[in-house]
């Protein structure tokens, strides 16, 4: 039996990785990936992602973010000329957004920041061109000042200078980057890679990785086979990736993310419940949005911001099987896992994971956690 109190713990949820291990781009097609199929307390076996039509049923519910990832990284400068980098996190209210800065020491409150608008390769101007109007570029150079420092954070709380009726987020593609993820140092991905093919809603500020296995084509086929598909929408931001420090995770304070859970999904997923479908989370986002729902015991439309943490011990409402991505030690999103299926049989699944040569983190491969391969509750 896993040692509870040892669940609780920082260090219980550290393991090795080899650089190499760490994907650096996307399997091409999307649907090559590899999959791990966890579909029993001891038992696993190995796939690729295109077979997932003959590992699901008809009748069970795929439950996808469609959640789109904007060009959050943006580089100015200062007045006098220092350099800036500033990675949005969240929007706030009157084009005013919640962000990370570097050289934070430098850019205290009434600091102004200019960015100036860029040349883009062709595939990052077409990605770019999916999440703004082209009536929206007005201008070169765009203008912020900083507000106030966010103490939960570190950031600042930057207001952007933009006529009232035009969003940051569409002239953004003018002038910021896609933010990938600090371990992807050597990419040959484009922009369009990083985000997957239903996502429709800006407002991320990294993609939903475990839905960029699926291809249009994919999707099609798990329809036709009566495996249906429905959308929540959680805005990625600092939450999900924040790391863990406290040595007790109980400790552990998620920063919020905002998320749409709506009616039609609901009135889906207890449609599925009833008829003895199961309810397939695509990624932990897909799990925080769902879960984070049914907070009072039961599932209900929800629009809000969620700081849900999940981690051994927790009593699942919604989710019953669960598409993720292999993720980093000591993170939230390993413990989540860990509370679907053990602490103990994760590990040792990567363990066997890294030995088979299998592809890590945002653009690796994945893992299918079945309904009933799950601890019971």
């Amino acid at each position: 039996m896993p040692n509870k109190d040892e669940d609780l713990l920082l260090a219980a949820y550290d393991y090795q990785l080899p650089e190499e291990r760490i994907a650096q781009n996307p399997a091409i097609p999307r649907d090559s990936s590899r999959l791990l199929v966890v579909d029993s307390p001891s038992h696993h076996s190995h796939h690729i992602f295109r077979d997932l039509p003959n590992l699901l049923k008809s009748g069970d519910l795929l439950v996808l973010n469609n959640t789109r990832t904007i060009p959050a990284r943006l580089y100015g400068r200062k007045i006098s000329g220092t350099a800036v980098e500033v990675l949005l996190l969240e929007e706030l209210e009157n084009n005013s957004w919640l962000a990370l800065v570097k050289p934070g020491k430098r850019l205290p409150p009434g600091t102004k920041i200019l960015f100036e608008a860029q040349l883009l390769p062709p595939e990052e101007e077409d990605f770019q061109s999916k999440i703004q109007n082209p009536k929206s570029k007005i201008q070169n150079q765009l203008t912020a000042t900083v507000v106030a420092r966010d103490e939960g954070t570190g950031g600042r709380i930057l207001q952007f200078e933009l006529p009232p009726e035009v969003s940051l987020i569409k002239v953004l593609g003018q002038f910021g980057h896609v933010p990938l993820p600090p371990y992807i140092k050597n990419t040959q991905s484009h922009p369009e890679q990083y985000q997957t093919v239903y996502g429709e809603r800006p407002g991320a500020i990294a993609a939903p990785t475990a839905g960029l296995h699926f291809t249009t084509e994919l999707l099609k086929q798990l329809q036709e086979k009566g495996i249906e598909q429905v959308y929540v929408t959680l805005h990625v931001g600092v939450g999900t990736f924040r790391p863990v420090e406290a040595e007790d995770i109980t400790a552990h304070k998620m920063h919020s993310e905002w998320v749409e859970v709506s009616p039609e999904t609901v009135a889906k997923i207890r449609a599925t419940q009833a008829r003895g479908g199961r309810v397939i989370a695509v990624g932990t986002t897909v799990v925080r949005s769902l879960e984070g729902a049914a907070v009072s015991g039961e599932l209900q439309p929800f629009c809000g911001k969620t700081e849900l943490f999940i981690y051994p011990g927790y009593k699942w409402r919604v989710v019953e099987g669960l598409i993720t991505n292999f993720h980093l030690p000591r993170s939230s999103l390993l413990m989540l896992v860990s509370a679907k299926i053990g602490r103990d049989r994760l590990l040792s699944l990567y363990r066997e994971a890294i030995a088979r040569e299998y592809r890590f983190y945002s653009f690796g491969d994945a893992m299918l956690i079945l309904p009933e391969a799950k601890l019971p509750n």
